[in-house]
């Protein structure tokens, strides 16, 4: 397939006479969980520092933080702190997984709280984190883990952060002893969450640690995590050798991939022409590395970069999706990434102004099965205060992966975002994600079920799943 086919395919997937239908009607008469193939993994998503409470790290650090002109660098002026204390309340956490009928749960492992410094380990919290997988094994809940979830050690950072290529050494060195500790409970590995993502945020956007705006240091910090996937990958494969579910297959390892459909705001060349180059960077970048072993970034005018990485190809055996919404693309040459991205007046949105838009999850689906490796929908959610519209969220997006899987393609597990309100990074405490409500103000982080649970109990059941009375 062309690259100006590729970029076009969501467009014209759109455009296809027999794209399904997303008519809400159709998707809440629909039985779901019954397009969903035999051993489809349905559960929920966290990551360390938005739940654990008491992590010291470099987010940790620049939660304290402000801008130039005073305003904080979390928007509503909280820092993580005791976030939803599940470092406490593992069980607990476990029991609400029970409730929904979930089969299987992705967390994050901590470097920072594992090697708090450079000549030291906390092999308690090792332990504890091993004890968490035998947990949800004994529970017959698959724990997917993901080595790395936007947080450094403060040392790493001090050193450079993914700037330096150090940085892809010392985590390599983490992802063995992690790996061998974890190992005998764990098959199911996410090396990387979101590279693009942090790549961008970090060090295009300037809005997230070290708060950067570089085009080649973003480039530079991308090809590195991608190198430091490989690396982990290796480590995996020869650290991990227990099968722990007696599939045949001691590893499955993969990444999150973060993907947003970039729709041209109008049919002018500049537009079209911004948009097809935001994708490949934002969308392409990331999985073609993956597909060819090398990692190929071009901005015109801006940076080149072309590095070959050993062990890159073939590292996969999943690919993961997170998947939120859809961004209307505007050439704007005064911006870092060369355009505006904005919604459209009218358009349903959440309450950190995403639209809304299910079926982007189906095109991304249909467009990277074409890699022909299994799929996983690491990530999906949205931010609902008042939990309402949460419900249908969650059954139209289902919706979309079973559309997927009647289409061809291999999906294999779908990770609602999340299992609890968090600590949503720049955005504080504001965004409501949970499927289950957290109390941040009670001294036991009270946790309270919102009407999704229903709709994901639901969704359960007719897997074959039997939710918790």
């Amino acid at each position: 397939m062309s690259r100006g086919l590729l970029l076009a395919l969501p467009v014209l997937l759109a455009a296809c006479g027999d794209r399904p239908s997303f008519d809400p009607d159709v998707v809440k008469a629909a039985p779901l969980g019954k397009g969903l193939p035999t051993g489809f993994m349905l559960g929920t998503s966290t990551a360390a520092h938005q739940i654990e409470g008491g992590n010291q790290n470099d987010w940790a650090v620049w939660e304290r933080g402000q801008w130039p002109d005073g305003r904080p660098h979390i928007k509503d002026d909280s820092v993580s702190g005791a976030a939803t204390d599940s470092w406490n309340r593992f069980d607990e956490d476990v029991r609400l997984m029970e409730r929904l009928g979930a089969n299987a749960y992705r967390f994050s492992v901590e470097w920072a709280r594992l090697q708090p410094t450079p000549d030291t380990w906390d092999e308690a919290a090792l332990a504890r984190y091993q004890q968490w997988a035998r947990t949800l094994r004994q529970k017959g809940i698959t724990p997917l883990v993901t080595l790395y979830h936007f947080t450094l050690p403060t040392w790493v950072m001090d050193a450079g952060g993914w700037e330096n290529p150090a940085t892809v050494d010392l985590f390599e060195a983490y992802v063995a002893r992690v790996a061998e500790a974890l190992g005998g409970d764990v098959d199911w590995w996410c090396t990387i969450n979101e590279p693009n993502v942090y790549a961008v945020l970090g060090y295009l956007n300037g809005e997230w640690p070290p708060g950067k705006k570089d085009m080649k240091a973003t480039a530079t910090v991308l090809a590195n995590l991608m190198e430091a996937h490989a690396r982990a990958a290796r480590q995996l494969r020869e650290r991990d050798t227990v099968d722990a579910d007696g599939d045949g297959f001691a590893t499955r390892i993969g990444l999150a991939h973060h993907v947003r459909v970039f729709q041209p705001a109008t049919g002018s060349t500049a537009d079209l022409t911004v948009a097809a180059l935001t994708d490949t960077f934002f969308n392409e970048s990331v999985p073609e590395a993956l597909r060819t072993g090398r990692i190929h970034l071009s901005v015109p005018g801006q940076v080149t970069l072309d590095r070959e990485v050993a062990g890159l190809k073939g590292s996969i055996d999943y690919f993961g999706l997170n998947y939120y919404t859809r961004d209307y693309v505007r050439q704007y040459l005064g911006e870092p990434a060369l355009s505006r991205q904005y919604v459209p007046r009218g358009r349903e949105r959440n309450d950190l102004g995403w639209e809304l838009y299910p079926e982007g999850l189906y095109l991304f689906l249909m467009r990277y099965a074409k890699f022909g490796l299994p799929l996983i929908v690491t990530e999906n959610g949205m931010a609902d205060r008042g939990g309402e519209r949460r419900p249908y969220y969650l059954q139209s997006h289902v919706y979309a992966v079973e559309q997927a899987v009647a289409q061809g393609a291999e999906v294999r597990g779908y990770f609602h975002w999340s299992l609890l309100d968090n600590f949503e990074w720049a955005e504080g405490y504001a965004p409501k994600f949970g499927l289950f409500s957290v109390d941040l103000e009670s001294p036991e982080k009270t946790r309270t079920e919102t009407p999704a649970v229903a709709t994901f109990q639901e969704i359960a059941r007719n897997l074959g799943l039997a939710p918790s009375p």
